[in-house]
C-alpha cells in the first residue's frame, strides 16, 4: 500500500497529531495488515461505514481507494443497493450521486 500522507498534507500545522496517527496509526499500521484483511476488503468495510453514518465528505476519497484497491462499478452498486436496505434510502442516494461522479 502507498505510504498515506493525506492527514499531513491537509491538517499537518492545523492538527498535527491528529494527522500523524492518520497517517502512520490507521493507515500505517491498519490498513497495512493485508495478512487479515485484504485492502478491497478494508476499502469495501470502509465504504460501508462511511455510507452508514452518513459521512458523506469522506466518502469520494475512499470509493477512490476502493477503485484502486479493486472494487468494480458493478460492486459498488450492488454494495450500496445492499446497504440501501439497512442504512436508509436518502443515504443510498447521496451516496450513489458520490459514486457515479468516481466511477464514470
Amino acid at each position: 500500500m502507498k505510504k498515506q500522507t493525506a492527514g499531513r498534507d491537509n491538517l499537518g500545522e492545523f492538527a498535527s497529531k491528529f494527522a500523524e496517527i492518520n497517517d502512520d496509526v490507521l493507515f500505517g499500521q491498519i490498513w497495512s495488515r493485508e495478512s487479515k484483511l485484504s485492502l478491497k476488503q478494508r476499502s469495501m468495510i470502509t465504504i460501508s461505514s462511511l455510507i452508514a453514518a452518513g459521512n458523506f465528505e469522506q466518502l469520494e476519497a475512499h470509493l477512490k481507494m476502493g477503485q484502486q484497491n479493486g472494487i468494480t462499478k458493478d460492486e459498488i452498486s450492488e454494495m450500496i443497493t445492499h446497504l440501501s436496505f439497512y442504512v436508509g434510502w436518502p443515504k443510498a442516494w447521496s451516496a450513489f450521486n458520490v459514486a457515479k461522479q468516481v466511477f464514470q
